[in-house]
């Protein structure tokens, strides 16, 4: 079963009001629309799994993080964003890392929450509180 993560995005959002709408005036049942919903998530999980190519470095401080149900999830402050020229700064971000399906990907999330464990680490056991960067 895919990931439900991208629902809550401004696609996910579209499609779920306008089955919404396609469920009220009766011209699909509510199972249809659960079946598209499905589809949604197994296809947005693979295009981006497949697809994007894109790297981001990312720099702020760590507000929270919490790891349950083997989905780590970080809150950023002061986040800076980084592609090759261009630079986005932005007050607060939530970080959301599932485990992928296969083991090349989960390979890829371990290497990737190791890191943020190192991070988180050197973070919390710091005797300078005033470095907490996020990279």
């Amino acid at each position: 079963m895919a990931y439900q993560l991208y629902r809550n995005t401004t696609l996910g959002n579209s499609l779920q009001e306008s089955l919404d709408e396609l469920i009220q005036t009766q011209q699909i049942t509510p199972q249809l629309a659960l079946q598209v919903l499905l589809q949604f998530d197994k296809a947005i999980n693979t295009a981006l799994a497949n697809r994007v190519r894109n790297r981001v470095n990312f720099r702020g401080s760590l507000n929270t993080y919490r790891f349950c149900d083997n989905v780590w999830t970080f809150v950023l402050n002061d986040v800076e964003f980084r592609e090759v020229t261009d630079l986005v700064k932005v007050d607060k971000v939530k970080i959301v890392a599932c485990d992928g399906k296969s083991e090349s990907k989960r390979l890829k999330l371990l290497l990737l929450l190791a890191t943020f464990s190192r991070i988180l680490m050197k973070l919390l056991f710091s005797s300078d509180s005033g470095s907490n960067a996020a990279e």
